[in-house]
């Protein structure tokens, strides 16, 4: 229970820096609370003063046999002064709600912005081990969790905790034994939501994390969408959405059963405590000891403690989603970024291309994937990686690109090691095209140029020519204008790979990566992508993984990868006459293309 205490506690100061700068409008929603309090504590006194009046008069009636007399004049001055009391509570309502809105929604953007910070300077491997929508969901369902959380608890917690404070003062100045009557709602009601809560937390915290496999299975499906149809596993889809949407409905209606006993239970200790009052204070006034509107107010103080209490009661489901909203928030706040940048960092001014692996040992776990792995690239070179499935070929691009940083050894270019350098200046040195590609929302300009953002329109055409891809957007209705959608699916896979390939074009990068670059081009079009990619080869270093078999043939260099390591390396022919690892490798993979 301490761990879990001495958590939250902390969760609660990593927010305290998104709230402080809105301090100021705070401390005026605080004074309208203030006002708006002591407006509502001394209201059922003036109630009660008019109740007491009119009672008088009609004992005075009775006791002289008279006609009845109202003294409808301090009737009337009591009920203004009552008016003054809610007008002044309306406005100062309304006035700290408007401040308490802005101050919140403005902090909750804050907190969005550090998390959108954050998530940029998250390695790579942080990704690797979540899903997009568990991400996606920390940063909206979250943070929505707590911005409703703050904007309608604030303001009651505070009001309430001011409003049973009023509330007792008035009961003790009215009569010292029935106030203590009253009080005792207090401890039981603590007792009441400290059982609640202590059992409902986890239950809540269970809730916000079904919540974020749902986001995340919801993504998957999505993006998966046309595979799913392809293989006909709609029926299995469904019914893991089914088994994830059941789960979140079970942890979510057992957190919101255990919550809601609260309310029940409470009023239960509230209605006892006023039939005891009421039987006490009629009893008091039987003996002249207290009037009867002094009764009517103490039962309207009774419901002023309670009124409170209940209504955090009732919101203590939704203050425990934002608690556990709020440490999943913090969990991502409170990663562990990417590794320091050195500085003084090391700088290139002219790239030349050269790259080297010295005894490099890596691994995404205690056990290393790669031991000791050299390889010298010449400038201008252009180097294939080939190897089966798993072997580390596209590990070993992570590593160049630092996407994840060496444990052992070191990878140089141009003789200066790239943890010297700043990641984003190391990064601009290259271009790359995966298998997997991504245009965004956007017309084909914008897709293109995305490369290189101060280039000029006719360079963006230059580049979709050398692409192979101008052809095609002439076709389009209007043509460099055209809009590719938010799903990017109004295009085909091949035009898609094209156009990432201009944009790479575009980018001039002294250091090209191609992944699969051609996978989803037809062989005619592959052809023609060739020649272009020769030209835009030439003259720089290049990579490139798991190429065809023309690629594959016409590279300088070969590396051969088997378990992490470089098991052979060189041209096509030196390697084939090796009749190692590569001969086979080619014969069971490649031989049917070549002939």
């Amino acid at each position: 229970m301490n761990k879990k205490l001495s958590k939250f506690k902390q969760d609660v100061r990593g927010l305290m820096p998104f709230i402080a700068p809105y301090k100021w409008q705070l401390f005026g929603v605080v004074f309208m609370i203030i006002i708006t309090t002591v407006s509502l504590g001394l209201a059922p006194g003036y109630e009660g003063a008019i109740t007491t009046q009119l009672w008088d008069d009609v004992n005075t009636s009775i006791a002289n046999d008279s006609a009845l007399v109202v003294h409808f004049n301090e009737v009337l001055k009591t009920m203004v002064i009552l008016f003054g009391f809610y007008m002044a509570k309306t406005v100062s309502q309304a006035l700290g709600t408007i401040w308490l809105t802005n101050a919140i929604q403005n902090a909750m953007r804050d907190l969005r912005s550090a998390m959108m910070s954050k998530i940029r300077r998250l390695p790579v491997r942080y990704f690797d081990d979540h899903h997009y929508g568990d991400v996606l969901s920390r940063i909206t369902n979250d943070i929505d969790a707590i911005s409703n959380a703050l904007q309608q608890s604030v303001t009651q917690v505070l009001s309430g905790v001011l409003m049973i404070v009023m509330a007792l003062f008035m009961m003790f100045k009215t009569n010292i034994m029935m106030a203590w009557i009253a009080f005792l709602i207090i401890p039981f009601t603590l007792l009441i939501t400290q059982f609640v809560v202590r059992r409902s937390q986890k239950l809540f915290r269970a809730q916000q994390d079904v919540l974020g496999d749902l986001n995340g299975t919801i993504t998957e499906m999505y993006t998966g969408y046309t595979e799913i149809l392809l293989y006909n596993k709609q029926e299995e889809s469904i019914e893991k959405f089914k088994t994830i949407n059941e789960n979140l409905r079970k942890n979510a209606c057992k957190a919101q059963f255990v919550s809601s006993a609260i309310g029940p239970l409470n009023s239960f200790v509230t209605y006892v405590t006023i039939g005891t009052v009421a039987v006490v204070g009629t009893i008091k006034i039987l003996n002249g000891q207290l009037t009867v509107g002094n009764l009517q107010a103490f039962v309207r103080y009774i419901w002023q403690v309670n009124d409170p209490l209940s209504q955090v009661s009732n919101l203590s489901s939704q203050i425990q989603s934002a608690f556990a909203a709020l440490g999943r928030i913090m969990e991502v706040l409170n990663e562990t970024e990417e590794v320091a940048e050195k500085n003084p960092c090391e700088r290139i001014d002219t790239v030349k291309g050269n790259v080297s692996f010295s005894h490099v040992k890596f691994g995404y776990n205690e056990e290393n994937l790669m031991n000791d792995l050299n390889v010298e690239v010449k400038s201008g070179q252009m180097v294939a990686i080939v190897g089966p499935t798993g072997a580390g070929k596209t590990t070993l691009i992570n590593l160049l690109l630092r996407f994840y940083d060496v444990k052992g050894g070191s990878i140089k270019i141009d003789g200066v090691d790239i943890r010297d350098m700043k990641r984003g200046e190391l990064r601009s040195m290259f271009g790359m095209v995966l298998q997997d590609t991504w245009l965004f929302h956007g017309t084909i300009y914008d897709n293109i140029r995305y490369g290189r953002l101060d280039a000029r329109n006719d360079e963006i055409v230059e580049a979709a020519k050398m692409a192979n891809v101008h052809h095609f957007i002439r076709t389009l209705p209007d043509g460099y204008h055209s809009y590719i959608n938010e799903e990017a699916n109004n295009i085909s896979q091949g035009e898609k790979q094209l156009l990432t390939i201009a944009r790479a074009i575009l980018k001039n990068p002294s250091i090209l990566i191609l992944d699969e670059a051609t996978s989803s081009v037809d062989t005619r079009l592959e052809r023609m992508l060739q020649d272009a990619m020769q030209k835009v080869m030439k003259g720089r270093t290049s990579f490139v993984i798991a190429h065809r078999l023309s690629t594959i043939r016409n590279a300088d260099l070969i590396l051969v990868i088997q378990n992490g390591d470089i098991v052979e390396q060189g041209t096509h022919e030196s390697l084939m006459e090796q009749k190692g690892f590569y001969e086979k490798l080619y014969n069971s993979q490649f031989k049917e293309e070549d002939e």
